[in-house]
């Protein structure tokens, strides 16, 4: 049986559950290695008049202070505009902001050396809100807009028209694992880096540029990553960058490891959201008009901004068909840092400003909100087109709708909700389901590339090499599963090495879902470049011994182990011998496998193409309890339907669709991010910022995978896991929102993202006056 769809365990469980696996700050110490910090800007916004580092200097274990001065190369990148400096020059554009590059022989000298060090700035004045750049038009990029049909025709003779704002706030990526790099000197201005990043050939571009060194000067290495959800795509560039600079000057080794507070900090979030919108309905619900206007808050420059809005106006349908729509994206320039990727890259945000559409016109119409989204659910062989005009193959979602509302008894439940809302005087219940519909690839066709190197060895055993990173999703094992499956060997005899630069150049971030599509297709092109040349070699062996058989490598088979001739299917000879007997004929036992994603093509100019390989769709039924006194949360059930396509390993892609649920709710329940007037991060440490725990986790907690092997364009049929699941956890909010609606008499919902519990509360109080009775205790 293939070793495709197996529950292997991930390939570094043991080590992380004994400790035994190593992170970057499990690196030992080399002799002479040098930590790394630095100092920033006490202003989000200020021009900087004078440095003063003398004292510091004079501080025993100081080694090296740097400024831009000191940089050799160009003190400005970005993935997509080259808007950002590693260290200030004139203007600092948010609170943190690098200056001044610390080399120390102890934290404790470092720490001396930040007091020391004089930095005169004068405050500007600074914006933090949408609201505020948008009045002084602070913008990043240019306008985007996907347009289909006349939604102002529709609108002047709609039947019913509603209009609103909604907003939803930022989100820590919170990696257990912070931004850490150490950067090796070597020979000739050489620099090898070690870094806990999804990217590393943006390390070396960046770190090249920057320090004036060529790309071939530079390698990359990232063995895992103790989690990065976006927050290391880009990132980590920064601090990589700044442990180069350090090794580059002092010719020894440096360490740049973050602690909690600082990471978060100085480094970027989920981008906020405000979205105006105004939508035309029928009687029934059915959505014909949609305008809407998203901006985003960038912070003070672009990184990927610009990608991350694209892919919420990509996603701003949802899962429902919309005949005429006007979809208009901005990016805002604030005082914040900038903020980056996060599991979803705009997706979340476009999908659940939809996802709230959907529930403004059932409390509107008095309907159930599933009968809206049920009629405007995308079809099977119409009413397919998204917006930007790729049509919707495949299309699974109406049955997932259908399979779910019967297995999560929906119907039933939602009348026992009804009935509860109707005579508890304390609490309040909500159910809701809501959809995904993820679109596959990068919107960027020239990131949809990825190699791999596959060697063979004399025993049998098996290395690869891709320019995929392991965070914790499971990458490694499935490749390593793909890779096996491929020569039909044994899981245990192939092995996953460091990702390197230096093995597999140019690559691609491990990002947009697409990390086993990618790399795992370029191993298979490898391996079955390799498998035709033992086939035709085994061929030529096979047809020596029997007379009769002519030389012919379409027989050959290879199955558990052993090759054969299947006209001979007794005459086997093992996989790690026929490789010995191979290589003695000199045939190559290596290759290097290339793949680029077929029919992806996006126009962002006009905002039309195919800017997805495919769609991974899914739905989740949540039910909620409201204590109407505290606003406290509680999530009681929830039922997850995803459809994955044919799994390759079942036991990971469960842990991916549970940990992005988790993660979704997280967001849109009580993941708040608080700044005082200054643009200092008050919420920036485990103490002060609430992720999901244990207690979080719903008590009834039902995952299921749909049933679909249609998905032949993707490898070994299977369909990406990675971000989609995160949006199921919108269920939780839509499900809060519907409570809401049974106390509402009718008046309008205003909940914004995050649903905290001083946001519930708040909602509630709009409706009724909830009589809470305070006793006072006399001593």
């Amino acid at each position: 049986m293939s070793i495709i769809g197996k529950n292997i365990p991930h390939d570094s469980a043991i080590g992380h559950v004994t400790g035994e696996s190593v992170f970057i700050d499990d690196m030992p110490f080399a002799k002479n290695e040098l930590i790394v910090d630095f100092v920033g800007s006490p202003y989000a916004h200020g021009e900087l008049i004078s440095v003063d580092t003398s004292e510091a200097e004079k501080i025993e274990g100081i080694i090296g202070l740097y400024t831009y001065k000191d940089l050799d190369g160009i003190n400005k990148f970005g993935p997509i505009i080259q808007d950002e400096h590693l260290l200030v020059e004139h203007t600092a554009t948010f609170m943190g902001e690098p200056i001044v590059v610390i080399a120390g022989e102890t934290r404790q000298a470092i720490a001396k050396a930040k007091k020391a060090i004089k930095i005169v700035m004068k405050e500007l004045e600074p914006v933090f809100t949408i609201d505020e750049a948008i009045k002084r038009e602070q913008y990043i990029g240019v306008p985007r807009f996907i347009i289909r049909g006349d939604v102002q025709s529709v609108f002047k003779t709609s039947e019913h028209i509603l209009e609103g704002t909604f907003i939803n706030g930022g989100q820590e990526q919170f990696y257990l694992e912070s931004q850490a790099s150490i950067a090796y000197p070597g020979e000739d201005n050489t620099l090898v880096i070690h870094s806990s990043t999804q990217h590393p050939s943006e390390i070396v571009q960046v770190a090249a540029s920057i320090l004036g060194l060529q790309q071939n000067q530079v390698i990359c290495i990232t063995k895992r990553m103790g989690g990065g959800f976006g927050g290391k795509e880009s990132q980590a560039c920064h601090f990589a960058v700044m442990a180069g600079l350090v090794a580059l000057k002092t010719k020894r080794p440096a360490r740049a490891v973050l602690n909690k507070d600082t990471d978060m900090m100085v480094t970027g979030k989920r981008h906020p959201f405000q979205n105006n919108y105004k939508v035309a309905f029928d009687k029934n619900g059915m959505i014909t008009a949609l305008k809407v206007d998203l901006f985003s808050n960038g912070g003070a420059a672009a990184d990927l901004s610009t990608s991350i809005l694209e892919r919420a106006m990509l996603h701003s349908d949802s899962a429902y068909y919309l005949p005429n729509v006007e979809i208009n994206g901005r990016v805002c320039k604030t005082n914040l840092p900038p903020n980056t990727a996060f599991r979803g890259f705009g997706g979340p945000q476009g999908t659940l400003n939809t996802e709230n559409i959907i529930e403004e016109i059932a409390h509107y119409l008095k309907k159930d909100a599933y009968e809206i989204r049920r009629i405007n659910c995308y079809g099977v062989n119409d009413r397919n087109i998204t917006p930007y005009g790729q049509i919707i193959h495949n299309n699974v979602l109406p049955e997932i709708f259908d399979e779910l509302i019967y297995s999560s008894d929906y119907t039933e439940r939602l009348e026992a909700v009804k009935e509860f809302n109707s005579v508890s005087k304390t609490h309040l219940k909500g159910i809701s389901l809501s959809p995904v519909k993820f679109g596959i690839s990068f919107t960027t066709k020239f990131l949809n590339q990825g190699s791999a190197l596959v060697n063979i060895y004399l025993d049998g055993t098996v290395q690869v090499s891709t320019g995929g990173t392991e965070m914790g999703q499971g990458l490694n094992t499935k490749i390593r599963q793909i890779v096996a499956d491929e020569f039909s060997i044994d899981y245990e005899t192939v092995r996953i090495m460091a990702t390197s630069t230096e093995k597999n150049n140019n690559t691609s971030p491990t990002a947009a879902s697409s990390g086993t599509d990618i790399n795992g297709s370029a191993a298979v092109v490898a391996c079955q470049a390799i498998r035709d040349r033992l086939s035709e070699f085994a061929a030529q062996y096979f047809s020596s011994f029997e007379n009769g058989i002519t030389k012919a490598k379409e027989h050959i088979v290879f199955k558990d182990n052993y090759i054969f001739d299947n006209r001979l299917p007794d005459n086997k000879i093992a996989f790690k011998d026929f490789v010995v007997l191979a290589y003695r004929e000199r045939v190559s036992l290596g290759e290097r496998g290339f793949y680029q994603t077929p029919g992806v093509d996006f126009n962002r100019d006009t905002g039309k193409g195919n800017p997805f390989l495919y769609f991974t769709n899914g739905a989740a039924v949540s039910e909620v309890l409201i204590d109407k006194f505290t606003g406290e949360l509680k999530v009681l059930r929830s039922d997850i339907l995803i459809d994955i396509g044919e799994s390759i390993n079942v036991g990971i892609d469960r842990g991916q669709v549970i940990g992005g649920f988790i993660q979704g709710m997280g967001w849109v329940t009580g993941e708040e991010l608080k700044y005082n007037e200054k643009g200092y991060l008050l919420s920036h440490s485990p103490t002060t910022y609430k992720i999901p725990n244990i207690t979080d986790v719903p008590d009834i907690f039902n995952v299921n995978f749909f049933k679909n092997d249609t998905n032949i364009v993707n490898v070994k049929k299977s369909k990406a896991v990675g971000e989609p699941p995160l949006l199921l956890g919108i269920s939780v909010w839509t499900a809060v929102k519907h409570a809401l609606s049974c106390v509402s008499s009718g008046k309008r919902i205003n909940l914004s993202v995050p649903a905290t519990n001083e946001e519930i509360i708040m909602a509630i109080d709009q409706f009724e006056e909830i009589p809470i009775k305070i006793k006072v205790l006399e001593y």
